[in-house]
């Protein structure tokens, strides 16, 4: 369970909750292309729940009536999600879809509900709500107050940071399709073109093919705090 070991909100775990938490958590093997669980999928003591990332990454998305996609988020390796549902037992409001094969830890309701009777776990999934909260609200503020390019820029940085798990050492190398990159977004793969290529003349980036190489970090986060156009 190394991948666990070096998330920030797992490490954030007394070693008494975290051992509980694995303890409780029971295998689930993900094809690539398969769903974890669906958009609608009903909540009762028994569903598996609350999710941990061992292997493979998994994305998390809306569909709408018509079957277009939004993709919310990423999950990689260490990461835990699910929080939500589990604390409220309503029915999933997104997808969780492999991207490739995946394996995963996954916590049922019942099990969840115990574990919560316990207040340094109780107080870490606080937190760890709270900061899935932030980040949504960093992007929905993003969407209103600035332009595209700063908002392609914001993407970029938080996929570098493991995107969900927000890690403080970013990385140089971002494994992610176009197609994926405006899915997140929400704007046409052309505009998302015109910006990347922005991006790249600025010096902060270089696009390899399924990658995007941060060339200067500093560059790409001054141009994510750029206001709108």
């Amino acid at each position: 369970m190394s991948a666990f070991n070096t998330n920030p909100w797992f490490q954030s775990l007394p070693p008494h909750a975290a051992d509980a938490l694995l303890q409780a958590a029971v295998p689930v093997s993900v094809a690539a292309g398969a769903f974890l669980f669906r958009q609608g999928d009903p909540m009762d003591a028994g569903s598996l729940a609350f999710f941990g990332v061992a292997s493979g990454v998994l994305k998390l998305s809306i569909f709408n009536a018509e079957g277009d996609e939004a993709i919310l988020a990423l999950v990689e390796p260490g990461n835990w999600f699910g929080g939500v549902s589990t604390l409220d037992q309503q029915p999933r409001g997104h997808c969780a879809i492999a991207l490739e094969d995946a394996e995963v830890l996954g916590v049922s309701v019942e099990r969840f509900e115990a574990l919560m009777r316990d207040a340094a776990f109780a107080g870490a999934i606080a937190r760890l709500v709270a900061a899935r909260l932030r980040l949504a609200y960093g992007s929905l503020a993003g969407a209103a107050l600035q332009g595209t390019r700063a908002r392609v820029a914001r993407r970029i940085a938080a996929l570098a940071h493991g995107d969900m798990s927000q890690a403080a050492q970013g990385r140089a190398n971002i494994s992610t399709s176009q197609d994926a990159l405006s899915m997140m977004l929400g704007i046409s793969r052309q505009t998302l073109s015109k910006e990347l290529q922005a991006l790249v003349k600025l010096g902060a980036i270089r696009l390899r093919y399924g990658h995007i190489e941060i060339q200067d970090m500093a560059l790409l986060l001054e141009a994510s705090e750029a206001g709108a156009d």
